[in-house]
């Protein structure tokens, strides 16, 4: 299945996640921090992954 990650704060339950994050899931700031730092990551590794499928493309001439 797909892994899950979660937000798990004390009043949570966390049957159920793969990947228990532990924070405070009630404040938009919170949250806001959270999902602004995995955005952020998910950019770098795609930006990461397209320079090297770029690297693996190129053919030179002779």
């Amino acid at each position: 299945g797909i892994p899950v990650f979660a937000i798990v704060d004390t009043n949570s339950d966390p049957d159920g996640v793969d990947f228990v994050i532990p924070g405070n899931d009630d404040a938009i700031r919170a949250v806001t921090l959270y999902l602004g730092a995995v955005a952020a990551t998910v950019r770098e590794g795609r930006s990461q992954d397209l320079a090297s499928q770029a690297e693996e493309s190129f053919v030179e001439a002779e």
